[in-house]
């Protein structure tokens, strides 16, 4: 049993989106036992004293690629040093369960950008045998969903082809016992391949077994440029078929064609919320740029058949030619049907040492110092390194972020990357960019409703009443951060530098985080949809 421990004259701001009010918090057994008036627990337990600190249930990451980082990365800075106690994983359609001896590996290859390759056991096949991983201790706790392409991956292929109705069974099947497991939901890579071959029967299809185990659809839509509304739209359409809640994955409104145009997205979710009674939810990050695997852009009949396939048309010059035409010219499905601009697209880490020297540029500066073709050097990179390199993509708009962190239906998701010589800061900055730059900084939200952003608003779509809220009875998994100095110090030159002015973090009643310092503890495990 955990001793007693007493956080003495703090503000708390409990995740309602309430008015702060300064209390003393006791935590006993991993949860909040007593909220009492200030100055009454002084003289029990261990006192740890936060005066003049802000003190807020856990932030949840609601789009998380830590699903490696938490197996192999015991300290995992990036995201406890935030104040992250809980992420949500399996994101973009595509993860590390379920698997099947066939698939395990070329998942592995198709996300080595996402996650890296640390040296792991990866013989887990299944939701739960990985979620039991988690369980033996983890830096924070985790949340899963069950991976839309991995599943059609292990059933159709990689071919572009509708499935049969057989197909569509077994699928099913494989969905109804992710969900089982504990999972919270499905997610959805719809601009990736293989889960862009599906058809939106199909997924409603495969939310079948969701919707009877009380999840939810998590897609990463179809077109984030020339089709952007229309394809918010079918994420809506599909849900409201389905009958599920929806979260709808980064929500951004990218691309300079689509400058000022969130409002169209957030009236479309509004009125469904209003005509259809669909609940739906939506997470983004605070910045401008993108990231994803360098390979992303590539049409997607160039990516059909996996990694091996892929290469061969990229090494033959008329498949080349072709591909480079499409990306350039026309817009492939996978860059959201606009053409390419390779000043956008920079690199931000390679698998092969020796290609390091492209870290850190855009694919024109690239080009420009090889004295070339971007469209060869980008081709050139992408058979060098066998399709793991990483990238941004500069191609935000700052009025349309702050117009979605503002609507009621916001939570937070990193999406951050954690691997490459120089990942997105996101990964680093998320949680304490909102707290620093919009709330203190900017004025675009009071901070008591930005931490429900963070905290609470995630914990009800999971479907999580003792987390996300400061009440009596709850988990605790808790941040203790200074209100007047909270920032973020990640940034694109230097990603990984941890955030200023967070001084303690608990997890399950335990410090991750203690004055400032990243303690030793592993207290994180699994968060199962059955409470498990």
């Amino acid at each position: 049993m955990q001793p007693e421990t007493v956080l003495a004259g703090g503000r708390v701001i409990d995740g309602s989106g309430g008015p702060s009010r300064l209390a003393d918090l006791v935590l006993r057994g991993g949860r909040i036992s007593h909220i009492v008036p200030l100055g009454s627990a002084r003289n029990t337990g261990n006192v740890i004293d936060v005066t003049g600190l802000a003190v807020s249930p856990g932030f949840i990451d609601m789009h998380a690629h830590s699903d490696l980082a938490l197996l192999a990365d015991p300290a995992h800075e990036a995201k406890v040093c935030q104040g992250v106690t809980l992420e949500v994983l399996g994101q973009d359609g595509l993860g590390y369960a379920p698997v099947t001896d066939e698939t395990a590996e070329p998942v592995r290859e198709q996300i080595a950008a996402w996650n890296g390759t640390p040296e792991l056991d990866h013989s887990w096949r299944s939701v739960g045998e990985y979620l039991d991983l988690i369980d033996r201790g983890a830096p924070a706790n985790a949340a899963y969903l069950v991976p839309q392409g991995n599943v059609r991956m292990a059933v159709v292929g990689n071919d572009d082809r509708p499935a049969t109705e057989a197909e569509i069974e077994r699928m099913r099947a494989m969905v109804a016992r992710g969900m089982a497991d504990g999972a919270h939901g499905l997610s959805a890579g719809l601009t990736y391949t293989p889960g862009m071959y599906a058809s939106d029967d199909e997924i409603v299809a495969l939310l079948e077994p969701v919707r009877a185990a009380g999840g939810y659809y998590c897609p990463h839509h179809r077109n984030y440029g020339s089709r952007v509304v229309e394809s918010y739209q079918e994420c809506l359409d599909v849900a409201r078929r389905a009958h599920v809640p929806l979260h709808l994955a980064h929500c951004h409104v990218n691309f300079p064609q689509n400058r000022g145009r969130a409002p169209e997205v957030l009236d479309a979710i509004d009125e469904a919320t209003v005509r259809y009674g669909l609940d739906v939810t939506l997470d983004s990050y605070p910045y401008r740029a993108s990231a994803t695997y360098l390979g992303a852009p590539l049409p997607s009949w160039a990516q059909e058949g996996g990694t091996a396939a892929t290469l061969a048309r990229l090494r033959g010059p008329d498949t080349r030619a072709r591909v480079l035409h499409e990306i350039e010219t026309e817009g492939t499905d996978g860059n959201h049907g606009i053409p390419m601009d390779w000043t956008t697209l920079v690199v931000t880490g390679t698998a092969d040492p020796a290609l390091s020297w492209a870290v850190g540029s855009s694919i024109a500066d690239l080009a420009k110092k090889r004295g070339e073709d971007p469209g060869q050097t980008y081709a050139d990179l992408l058979v060098a390194d066998e399709l793991r390199s990483g990238c941004l993509l500069q191609v935000g708009n700052e009025e349309n972020i702050r117009a979605i962190m503002r609507h009621s239906a916001h939570t937070a998701g990193s999406d951050g990357i954690l691997v490459g010589d120089r990942p997105h800061p996101r990964g680093w900055g998320t949680f304490p960019r909102y707290l620093g730059h919009y709330v203190r900084e900017l004025g675009l939200l009071s901070l008591e409703e930005c931490v429900r952003h963070l905290t609470s608003r995630p914990a009800r779509r999971l479907g999580l009443t003792d987390r996300g809220i400061i009440q009596i009875g709850a988990v605790a998994d808790l941040v203790v951060f200074d209100p007047d100095t909270v920032d973020a110090r990640a940034t694109y030159e230097e990603p990984r530098r941890t955030p200023v002015g967070i001084e303690h973090v608990m997890i399950n009643g335990e410090f991750t985080v203690r004055d400032g310092q990243r303690t030793d503890r592993l207290p994180g495990r699994s968060v199962r949809r059955d409470g498990r």
